[in-house]
């Protein structure tokens, strides 16, 4: 096969920052996808549905002329989160989910929650009104190894509150284990998960072996080898449990290249053709329509797009640039370690 059309794709986990950075990289995802979940941890979060409407109008105004993309709006849930101001959100059709970050987990999670009783007022109306909590799936006890934090994370705190909340419908963003991978499928409902591009194709090596690769640094941190032939076999299996969420996190070098680097990886640009080529390797050309464009809609109660893209299989490699410059700075493009001949057309 060296053409595919299918249904135009959506994101249902990424980072556009703001500012700037935000006006360099929106572009790069409203080409390709039609709608895109954006994440809150900004300086400071996006904590009340007003800050989710300012920001909403930012990005909107940072929209290349002729791209039609539509940012899903979340709000990052803290320990003093109004749980009338999330229904009102959800009422107004502003707000697609809430965003857990466990206090310290990532980027910008320093006030994310740290005791899950005090959330739990917030997390109870949203089980009753039916709005979608997307989780960063790790614990940050220090006692606890960064490799394992997914798996303690599911036993201790995700499994817990889905025992006392059966109705809350939960994200399970940027799967990384197979421990992640079978607890979902273990599921009777309630329960999902995004899978990012570059977990399907790096493992843990690609930051380490050879000396340290920054821009292979990601949280969650990529993990061993068994782990993502698990996540390679879920996104490739058509299981509508499993969808995109590229989790692309711009950073400029700088930040990037440094004695303590941010974590994040950058995808947006060249996603469908990592994917093509994923799913080509696997045999599974055929599903990459339902990983990419059909079962995250489901998920979240939304139509597919009506529009589709085309992705052709090209002779030579598709020449993607290894950086793109931004207002605030160079970011450095995902590089998957082997040539891309899939291009959109």
């Amino acid at each position: 096969m060296t053409e595919i059309t299918i249904r135009r794709p959506d994101d249902w986990h990424l980072h556009l920052r703001d500012g700037a950075m935000l006006e360099g990289v929106i572009g790069d995802t409203s080409r390709h996808f039609g709608r895109a979940i954006i994440m809150p941890n900004l300086v400071p979060p996006v904590v009340t549905t007003a800050d989710a409407r300012a920001y909403r109008d930012r990005i909107v105004k940072a929209i290349p002329a002729g791209d039609r993309f539509e940012p899903l709006m979340t709000l990052y849930l803290t320990e003093h989160t109004s749980a009338d101001d999330v229904e009102e959100g959800k009422k107004s059709g502003l707000i697609t989910a809430v965003k857990l970050y466990p206090a310290g987990a990532t980027t910008n999670s320093h006030g994310g929650v740290r005791d899950m009783d005090k959330a739990m007022p917030v997390l109870e109306r949203m089980a009753k009104i039916g709005l979608p909590l997307c989780v960063h799936g790790e614990v940050t006890t220090p006692e606890v190894d960064i490799f394992d934090r997914e798996a303690v994370f599911i036993e201790t705190v995700l499994d817990p509150l889905r025992k006392r909340l059966p109705e809350l419908k939960v994200t399970m963003e940027h799967v990384t284990t197979q421990d992640g991978v079978d607890y979902i499928r273990a599921a009777e409902k309630n329960l999902a998960g995004s899978i990012t591009t570059h977990h399907l194709i790096i493992n843990r090596n690609a930051i380490l072996v050879g000396g340290i690769k920054p821009h292979y640094y990601c949280l969650p941190v990529a993990k061993r080898e068994h782990h993502r032939v698990a996540l390679r076999k879920a996104a490739t299996s058509g299981d509508a449990r499993f969808f995109l969420g590229t989790d692309s996190a711009p950073h400029i070098d700088p930040l990037k290249e440094c004695g303590c680097g941010c974590a994040g990886i950058y995808t947006s640009i060249n996603t469908m053709s990592c994917l093509a080529h994923v799913f080509e390797e696997d045999g599974a050309l055929d599903r990459l329509e339902a990983f990419a464009s059909l079962n995250g809609p489901a998920w979240y109660g939304l139509s597919p797009n009506a529009e589709t893209i085309t992705l052709i299989k090209r002779d030579e490699p598709v020449a993607f640039p290894k950086k793109i410059e931004t207002g605030a700075g160079p970011v450095t493009v995902f590089d998957p370690m082997f040539p891309l001949h899939w291009d959109v057309a």
